[in-house]
């Protein structure tokens, strides 16, 4: 523990009682959105991403730990380990470090040294790297035996081992490693017979490149990783080799004879074949990481974005998923977005039956009762939002354009067929899109993330931990949002805290048996919900109309008997506290501060009891894009258009000005200034007014400016 704890101290510089008492409480699994939320005094109020960087070192902490305990294992197996080399072992704190002290001793394939060994020259290495002989071809003469043929033979064999001991010194890999970290370049070589492929095309940029590998911007060598696993380039990682090899033989060589030849041959055998390929693969691999961290940050900035997107609420919704051919889509949805009906309508060609599409929509809207109607963004989009925008309603209907992101990956998942066994692909992704409008997360959350479409290269990054990551987002947004135990999906109630999908699951069949839960007492006759779920969960979950007016609160039922002696101490009753500020303002706080209950959670509790299960969330507006763009040639320098922010990186944003194509914001062109974050200045599916810079309708690509 205490090593642990100094660990983690030393990667994050945080306060050492806040870090012991996060590991006492992740060790008794507890989740990172109940601690920051109900473990303040605990903590010293650290907030999720703290805890989260607590968690990432202490899994790092752990993972090393584990390699420790394996690589002595095998040492001692091997009958090679020494008390230095446990020490040394023992104390290093950095995996590579670690790597490079097994390096001698661990058992692989059938080496040129190895086999050298077998033929008896490892005592002829070992007096050229002595560097006092002379006449070293006699001295070698000796060995020639057997399958070592010539006096070049034992050479070269012995020259194979030195290779090896000189690959196997820290302090060399280590120097290479600093040239690698300082000056490597990654360079670039189209494969001559993909050069016209017509996939290659969106890579023609890197069919010769050169760039600092330090330098080199995360979407970029991503890219290039990509273009080079499809097989369109060749990549190389360069260092000056003549300043390297001069590095190698400033530390070893220490004389000027046959000897010193010898080595000068192993140190360029060894810098060629061993040293240069694994450090530069290792370089690239360091530098992957980073792409790989920068990447999944981006993504998941954009998925918390996209997850806490502004709710229309409980409305009554039309969905149409729009199509030309096929026709569009239409459902009915209460507003619990329950499905009432569903149709195909066919207002476009080569049907053209606009006039049918119109009566149908203007009838369903009146017998259904319709708030607002949800249109895909997808194929014929635009085209159906202006036939909507031509019906004389009776009654005010707001007309929203609704991201299909991820809503195919939901039509054909086992969630969409367990909720709609007797619905085709069509109407359940018709019916995904209506639900975004009513609450973005509820139904997101059971989209695979990485599959809604926020990022970049996110197929090519570490999956796992772009899983983790992004399980940590949805996590953190639903709780932080709260969830209505009483119409979540099992899909829903599986992100909060200290629930699971199992759990979930029990939940959900519970509710279809027994009825709507009237009490947060009632979720602990949950089957296999114990003392420890319902400690972490039970805040984090909703229950409108409750008898008690604190179970739709984010007040954990650990403090009712707190809110109780407050209400009392005021000759009040919990309900005559609710949403009076007033009367809260009354309240000295310090006279309930004990040792577990501090000023923080005093704090958080008067503000949730001022306005009790306050979304968070904004609520979403209605957008319209100019009617008189539908696609790239209507485009020219200098229009101003309004456009939704669609997708963010690190290098500009993406924006949807209402046809098939986005147009990119170049960070340059996101302030006169220095922009250091893009989020900093837009966020997703922010509604923002562009400048037209460039359009190139061959290959598709607009160029914009955030105009402000």
């Amino acid at each position: 523990m205490k090593a642990l704890t100094t660990y983690i101290i030393s990667q994050t510089k945080l306060p050492e009682v806040s870090v012991k008492n996060t590991i006492e409480l992740l060790n008794e699994d507890c989740t990172i959105p109940f601690i920051s939320r109900y473990r303040k005094e605990r903590t010293g109020n650290l907030d999720e991403v703290q805890i989260g960087d607590i968690v990432k070192f202490k899994e790092q902490f752990e993972a090393l730990e584990k390699r420790k305990i394996a690589i002595l294992k095998a040492l001692e197996e091997q009958g090679v380990l020494t008390p230095e080399l446990k020490q040394k072992i023992e104390a290093t704190l950095d995996l590579t470090t670690l790597e490079d002290l097994y390096l001698p001793y661990k058992k692989s394939r059938k080496t040129k040294a190895e086999t050298a060994r077998q033929h008896g020259l490892e005592p002829l290495a070992k007096i050229i790297m002595s560097q006092n002989a002379n006449d070293v071809e006699s001295i070698a003469f000796k060995y020639v035996k057997g399958e070592i043929a010539s006096v070049e033979d034992a050479l070269e064999g012995a020259r194979h081992i030195i290779s090896e001991w000189i690959n196997e010194r820290t302090d060399i890999r280590n120097n290479i490693r600093q040239q690698l970290e300082r000056f490597a370049m990654i360079s670039t070589k189209v494969v001559k017979t993909k050069a016209d492929d017509e996939n290659a095309q969106k890579f023609r940029d890197y069919f010769d490149w050169e760039e600092s590998l330090s330098r080199i911007p995360s979407h970029r060598l991503l890219a290039i990783l990509r273009a080079e696993s499809e097989g369109f380039i060749k990549t190389k990682i360069q260092i000056d080799d003549d300043k390297a090899l001069d590095k190698i033989e400033s530390r070893i060589i220490r004389s000027n004879n046959e000897c010193s030849e010898q080595i000068q041959i192993a140190i360029q055998d060894a810098y060629k074949r061993l040293l240069l390929p694994s450090l530069s693969n290792e370089a690239l691999q360091i530098a992957k990481t980073k792409a790989d961290e920068s990447a999944i940050s981006v993504f998941a900035k954009n998925l918390k974005q996209l997850l806490l997107g502004s709710p229309l609420g409980e409305k009554r919704i039309l969905a149409i998923d729009p199509g030309f051919r096929s026709g569009c889509k239409l459902v009915c949805l209460d507003a619990q977005g329950g499905l009432l009906y569903n149709e195909t309508i066919y207002p476009h060609p080569p049907q053209n039956d606009s006039m049918g599409a119109i009566k149908k929509i203007s009838s369903l809207t009146e017998a259904y009762k319709i708030e607002a109607i949800a249109i895909g963004n997808g194929t014929a989009s635009r085209e159906t939002e202006a036939i909507i925008r031509k019906i004389h309603f009776k009654n005010e209907i707001q007309v929203f354009v609704v991201s299909e992101a991820g809503a195919s990956i939901y039509s054909a998942s086992k969630i969409a067929r367990d909720e709609f066994p007797n619905y085709d692909v069509t109407v359940r992704g018709s019916v995904s899109i209506g639900r975004r409008l009513q609450d973005p997360l509820a139904e997101l959350v059971k989209i695979d993330a990485k599959s809604i479409g926020v990022g970049q290269y996110q197929h090519d990054v570490d999956q796992t931990k772009l899983k983790k990551e992004l399980d940590v987002v949805v996590e953190s947004c639903v709780n932080a949002v709260g969830v209505n135990i009483n119409t979540a999906s099992a899909s829903l109630l599986s992100y909060v805290s200290g629930i699971g999908p199992k759990l979930a699951e029990n939940m959900v069949s519970y509710r279809d048996e027994n009825g709507a839960f009237t009490s947060r007492n009632d979720i602990k006759k949950v089957p296999r919900l114990g003392g420890k779920a319902f400690e972490q969960g039970a805040a984090f979950l909703r229950i409108k109309e409750a008898k008690n007016p604190l179970d739709d609160s984010a007040v954990h039922p650990e403090r009712y008997d707190l809110v109780k002696q407050m209400a009392k101490d005021l000759g009040k009753s919990v309900q005559d506290l609710i949403g009076n500020a007033e009367t809260l303002k009354k309240i000295d706080l310090k006279k309930y501060c004990t040792e577990s209950v501090g000023l923080p959670t005093l704090q958080d509790i008067i503000k949730e009891l001022e306005k009790p299960g306050l979304d968070i969330r904004e609520q979403a507006k209605v957008f319209t894009f100019n009617q008189n763009i539908k696609k790239i040639n209507d485009l020219h320098e200098g229009q101003l258009l309004p456009g939704i922010v669609n997708n963010i990186t690190n290098f500009g944003c993406f924006v949807d000005v209402g046809i098939k194509e986005s147009g990119l914001i170049h960070v340059s062109n996101l302030s006169d200034g220095f922009v250091k974050d893009v989020n900093e200045h837009v966020s997703l599916h922010q509604q923002i007014i562009v400048k037209v810079l460039e359009v190139d309708v061959p290959r598709k690509r607009i160029q914009l400016k955030l105009h402000t």
